[in-house]
């Protein structure tokens, strides 16, 4: 189970694999916005805060570069994470993961992911 609660914002360009895996996320205690494409991730940016953004694998290369800058710049403290081997290369990436990792392999990231940015806070406001 999840630590702390996310706002997470989850995107995928296949209906099917955005259901399955948003279901999971959320089983392990998450709360998600689940988002068609690229339209679908750049809506929901407008719309609301989130505390990470998820990309994932169904979804384009071209889609995968661009959107990191556009969380970004909606909200510069939004963590990106990226379900692609690529998203290491990316300077707006913070973290990313192999696109045939299991479900419990991607919570255990988006954990790690967010317990870094906690202790980088702290260390921050010393």
């Amino acid at each position: 189970m999840a630590t702390s609660k996310l706002n997470i914002l989850y995107g995928e360009s296949e209906e099917d694999v955005l259901a399955s895996q948003a279901a999971l996320i959320q089983k392990a205690g998450h709360q998600v916005k689940a988002v068609l494409g690229r339209k679908g991730v750049q809506e929901a940016l407008k719309q609301g805060k989130f505390d990470l953004v998820i990309l994932g694998s169904s979804m384009n290369k071209n889609d995968r570069h661009h959107l990191p800058y556009m969380v970004k710049k909606a909200n510069e403290g939004t963590r990106v994470l990226v379900m692609h081997a690529d998203g290491a290369r990316h300077p707006q990436v913070d973290g990313m993961i192999d696109s045939g990792r299991t479900i419990e392999a991607l919570l255990e990231t988006i954990a790690t992911m967010m317990s870094q940015q906690k202790a980088m806070a702290a260390r921050a406001g010393r």
